[in-house]
C-alpha cells in the first residue's frame, strides 16, 4: 500500500528520512508554465521524469534513482503520482504519494499554495 503524504507533511517526513528524494512526474510543459519545486532547502535531490504509458518511465527512473532512496512522488494534484508510485513499488522502490501534489487537490493546498520553495520559471 502506498503511503499518502500531504505537502504540509513533507518537511517533517524529510527530517525523519534522510535518504528521501522527490520525483515530479508532471510534463515538461507543466514544469515550464506552472513551476517546479525547489528541494535544495530541504536538503534533498529532485528528479523530473514525466510518467508515460510505456516502460520508458521505469527505465528512466532506474538510470537516475537508487532503490535505497525513499521516493516522494508528485504530480499536479495526486492522480498521476499515485499511478507512478504503484509502478515504482512493483519494481522494488519505496515510493510514497504526495496526495495534494504541486497545485493542490481541492482539499489540501499543494506544494505551490503552501509557499514551499519554487524554481523560477
Amino acid at each position: 500500500m502506498i503511503k499518502q503524504i500531504k505537502s504540509s507533511e513533507i518537511k517533517s517526513f524529510v527530517k525523519n528520512n534522510n535518504n528521501t528524494i522527490l520525483l515530479d512526474v508532471r510534463t515538461d510543459d507543466e514544469w515550464k508554465t506552472v513551476g517546479k519545486p525547489n528541494t535544495k532547502g530541504l536538503g534533498i535531490k529532485s528528479h523530473f521524469i514525466t510518467i508515460s504509458q510505456d516502460q520508458s518511465f521505469i527505465e528512466k527512473v532506474k538510470k537516475k534513482i537508487s532503490k535505497e532512496n525513499q521516493i516522494l512522488v508528485m504530480c499536479a494534484a495526486g492522480g498521476r503520482s499515485i499511478i507512478a508510485a504503484n509502478l515504482l513499488q512493483k519494481e522494488g522502490y519505496i515510493a510514497h504519494n504526495i496526495s495534494d501534489g504541486f497545485s493542490g487537490n481541492g482539499q489540501d493546498p499543494g506544494w505551490k499554495n503552501l509557499g514551499l520553495p519554487l524554481d523560477n520559471i
